[in-house]
């Protein structure tokens, strides 16, 4: 036996092992590494303000500080408004319960001639056994819903804690990085970091502003109406329609028109159609003034991004794969050279037909023709 072959017998089942050692802590360290991502995005979109701060001699932990305090008061806002919502529907629909049962068992007795009533109907619904297992698997799923809810707030915590440290240890983490690095790749790298910073912090500023003038616009059409609840319906249409991309509005449009369906079927109407309408006003008018300085992608290709991104990491790749994509679009674009498009109708989508091409070919191959045949000698 050679006396390589022992050695490198122990070099590959060495090197197996780190492979699966490795695998195996990816596996379990995959969602820590998602969270930070998450923290690293978080942080270049606040970025700017915390620099605006931090340039008229403001610490940069403070500020840092003061804007998430910020975006945390917006999020409790937005919570209690919606939830204060959700509470007095229930409740409403709780104390309305009763009417709707007896005006569904009227139509049965009237339509199928039976004599029910809902008495009869409360005793075989409390005495039946998949009330009992429904009643058993809730409060089993209480528990879950509980564990749930306490992983979620942890998760949040630590995108918080991480983000927090990546915007307020900015210079101190480029710095650190820099200096592994070369000098030139430092200046890419640091070239690379304020392009991600302007895409992702103008793609958040850009949504918050329409998401504002998306919740202005429906909370008018919404008071217009009569509908209840107007302020929490334009926060959640504002917020919704704007940061899950493409689809977003027409999700965000169902809850008020579910809502307006209580007070009136034909406002449930007049609010599909405004949302039809104003989502071809955003998408055609407002939206490319606004994201023109800031992630400036084509439509189709922010779509495969949400796509993609989706099917990579769900909804957190929906959130971050337009910045991602228009900040990779911008740094290769300086790397990409471009020229002088020719001036050609072809190019502005004007085909020349085949038949007036073909009858000049032909015209041309005649007069060539006539031009090359040798003159026949006179009659004697």
């Amino acid at each position: 036996m050679p006396r390589w072959l022992p050695r490198a017998m122990v070099l590959a089942l060495a090197l197996y092992a780190c492979f699966q050692l490795g695998n195996w802590a990816f596996h379990q360290l995959i969602g820590l590494l998602i969270n930070i991502l998450i923290a690293f995005f978080l942080a270049l979109a606040i970025e700017p303000a915390v620099g605006r701060m931090a340039a008229r001699g403001m610490r940069r932990g403070l500020a840092t500080f003061l804007v998430f305090f910020g975006v945390l008061i917006a999020g409790i806002g937005f919570v209690v408004l919606l939830g204060s919502m959700l509470a007095d529907q229930i409740v409403t629909m709780v104390e309305d319960f009763p009417k709707y049962i007896d005006s569904v068992i009227s139509w049965i007795n009237q339509t199928f001639a039976t004599e029910l009533s809902r008495v009869e109907v409360q005793d075989s619904l409390l005495r039946s056994d998949w009330l009992q297992k429904y009643v058993q698997n809730s409060a089993t799923g209480v528990l879950d819903i509980s564990a749930t809810v306490a992983g979620g707030l942890f998760k949040l915590l630590t995108i918080f804690l991480f983000s927090f440290y990546f915007a307020a240890d900015g210079p101190r983490l480029r710095r650190a990085l820099c200096s592994v690095l070369p000098p030139a790749k430092q200046t890419e790298v640091l070239r690379a970091w304020e392009i991600a910073v302007d895409k992702t912090g103008g793609y958040l500023y850009s949504r918050g502003l329409m998401a504002l003038i998306s919740g202005v616009a429906h909370y008018v059409l919404l008071e217009i109406l009569g509908v209840p609840y107007a302020p929490a319906l334009a926060v959640w249409v504002g917020l919704v329609s704007q940061f899950i991309p493409t689809i977003g509005t027409y999700l965000a449009g169902a809850l008020p028109m579910l809502i307006a369906f209580t007070v009136n079927p034909w406002y449930a109407l007049w609010v599909l159609c405004f949302v039809v309408f104003y989502q071809q006003f955003e998408n055609y008018v407002l939206q490319p003034k606004l994201t023109a300085r800031t992630v400036d992608i084509h439509p189709a290709v922010a779509f495969g991004s949400v796509i993609a991104g989706t099917a990579l990491m769900g909804a957190v790749g929906a959130l971050i794969a337009i910045p991602a994509v228009a900040t990779l679009q911008a740094f290769l674009g300086a790397y990409v050279r471009r020229y002088t498009v020719t001036d050609d109708p072809r190019v502005h989508g004007h085909r020349q037909r085949d038949g007036g091409r073909l009858l000049r070919r032909a015209r041309a191959a005649l007069a060539g023709r006539r031009e090359e045949r040798p003159l026949s000698p006179p009659e004697a």
